[in-house]
């Protein structure tokens, strides 16, 4: 049985190292995350930036919202803890004794302990959030196509308080938590 196990075990570390060693869902979308990169120098010894995130977007700012949280009124069921004191028979054994002279004494207790669930007991308002708050910016141009206007992504706050205080149809790169507002 316990060859079996260690059998299995064995064949189980020389798949995942073999699949470790493919490469196999590394999630860094084919740039070797071992690798060394020479990113802000050229040739010519001129500073330069890194290459933006795949998930960045820049365009034109067009307009910025932020979107209040929506919540409303709702009711619950309210449960409540109820313990009743409950008792339960403990048995208790004793052995004394080697061989044939090995006796067992038995005996039993009495133990009280306390039983406790919740259970419902009426109702209970509460405030449940619908829509979550949100910042949102919206951006013309974006990534240099002049097909694509008017669209929104949503942000941090903090990125959302930057593209409110650029000015209109200045250029502004951000990285968005989701399209769409």
């Amino acid at each position: 049985m316990f060859g079996k196990r260690l059998l299995v075990a064995g064949a189980t570390a020389v798949l995942i190292a073999g699949l470790g060693a493919c490469g196999g869902g590394g999630g860094s979308r084919g740039v070797d995350p071992g690798a060394v990169t020479d990113v802000g120098q050229s040739s010519a010894g001129t500073g330069q930036e890194a290459p933006p995130s795949p998930d960045t977007v820049s365009g034109l700012r067009d307009s910025v919202r932020h979107l209040a949280a929506k919540t409303t009124r709702a009711t619950r069921p309210h449960l409540v803890r109820k313990c009743t004191s409950a008792t339960r028979q403990v048995r208790h054994t004793q052995r004394t004794g080697t061989g044939t002279h090995r006796t067992t004494r038995t005996w039993y207790t009495t133990e009280r302990y306390q039983s406790c669930k919740k259970v419902r007991s009426g109702t209970e308002t509460y405030t449940r959030t619908v829509r979550p708050q949100r910042w949102c910016v919206s951006l013309d141009n974006v990534d240099g196509d002049t097909a694509r206007d008017d669209v929104w992504y949503q942000v941090t706050p903090a990125t959302y308080g930057k593209a409110r205080d650029a000015d209109e149809h200045v250029r502004i790169e951000f990285t968005p938590t989701r399209t769409g507002c």
